[in-house]
């Protein structure tokens, strides 16, 4: 599990730091940088599947022109905060996966007079012992080493692998809809294959038995099995099957209730991820379902050894937290007049469990309580007292 992310002058952060646990939930306004952080595990998961500085920022495109991988939001200079020679931009990942403690970091920097970046110092440790360390003379100036180098303790290979198996979802009803290729067991990112990863989790019984258990409980339909159809194309159509029968076309069911499915067969796939971000998890749920939705994801990241982070502009979701989950829930909050960042854990605010107690984590929020406290706290220098 990764469980510190580091990042500084990466994108709108100077110097910022996010604790993170099974589920971990950050809060923010709109252009605060919460999406920045979904491009921070981004860049991690291009280093774990072996690409380039210049394709993870630029984008990957196969022989036939085909893009493997989609480029980082914004101009390309702007990964940089400082977008100078002067600073590098550092990340620094810390994990405790397989019963070993890991911390990797690296370092790159735009160089303006040549118009492209190049990578810089780059460390790897497990349990505080230096597994490669490797400064900017000695590595190429385009590839970072961590998924070339020739690890012996396969520990250190199954960290690798944690960094590959990264899932980024934003969730379309309209993509969920879809008829899919037969034997696509791996949802799109914007829920694509639904039909075919569901209809692989049911041919698997106790997979099939959690999804159900979850569906009854999660959507508004009395769905008591699903049903799975080829059509004239040979793609694979989902229907919902009600108690009394009635079998519902995935195209007529509610946006709410595919993105319901979508994040099931996210999770409940046969071939899960390590870790799920997805933005805005909230979005299209009736708030008088949250709760489960919240209650779904804390179970399953405590039992299956995956873990999630989300981004959400929700009071009422940050009501709903547990305990534990709230240890790993932060606000990003940007400063008005400047163009950094800071991250700050909620159970860090001041009174917080009298005032949780009191009035509610959501009310707060929603009355912009977290940034008032940040405003208010920041010294001189524009750091979080």
């Amino acid at each position: 599990m990764i469980t510190r992310l580091r990042l500084k002058n990466f994108k709108n952060f100077a110097d910022a730091e996010l604790t993170l646990g099974k589920f971990t939930v950050i809060l923010g306004t709109n252009a605060s940088g919460k999406s920045n952080i979904r491009d921070a595990f981004r860049f991690l998961h291009g280093i774990g599947r072996g690409y380039s500085l210049s394709e993870i920022i630029g984008g990957k495109f196969g022989d036939g022109g085909q893009k493997i991988w989609p480029p980082m939001r914004g101009a390309m200079n702007a990964i940089s905060r400082i977008q100078s020679n002067a600073e590098e931009v550092k990340i620094t990942m810390s994990s405790n996966v397989f019963g070993s403690l890991f911390e990797y970091n690296f370092a790159f920097r735009w160089i303006g007079s040549d118009n492209f970046f190049s990578v810089g110092d780059e460390k790897f440790t497990r349990d505080g012992r230096v597994v490669f360390e490797l400064y900017g003379s000695e590595v190429f100036d385009d590839y970072f080493s961590l998924n070339s180098m020739p690890f012996v303790n396969g520990a250190d290979v199954k960290f690798v692998r944690w960094l590959e198996m990264m899932r980024f979802h934003e969730i379309d009803p309209n993509s969920a809809k879809l008829g899919s290729p037969p034997g696509q067991k791996v949802l799109g990112d914007h829920g694509e294959n639904l039909p075919t990863v569901l209809q692989a989790i049911c041919a698997d019984p106790a997979r099939k038995e959690t999804l159900m258990e979850w569906v009854r409980a999660l959507t508004p339909m009395d769905v008591v099995d699903f049903k799975f159809y080829n059509d004239l194309n040979g793609f694979v159509q989902l229907y919902l099957v009600e108690s009394d029968g009635a079998e519902i076309s995935a195209v007529s069911a509610s946006d709410g209730t595919l993105r319901f499915l979508a994040l099931l067969a996210a999770l409940l796939g046969p071939n899960p991820a390590k870790l799920y971000f997805f933005e805005e998890i909230e979005s299209g749920i009736h708030p008088a379902r949250l709760h489960l939705l919240i209650d779904m994801l804390e179970r399953q990241t405590a039992k299956s050894g995956i873990q999630v982070v989300t981004t959400t502009h929700s009071p009422e979701l940050l009501s709903l937290l547990s305990d534990e989950t709230l240890k790993s829930t932060s606000i990003v909050y940007r400063p008005p007049g400047r163009s950094d960042a800071i991250i700050k854990p909620v159970l860090e605010f001041p009174n917080i469990e009298k005032l949780r107690a009191s009035q509610g984590l959501g009310r707060l929020h929603a009355a912009g309580w977290f940034e008032d406290v940040l405003a208010a706290t920041l010294d001189d220098k524009g750091d979080a007292a």
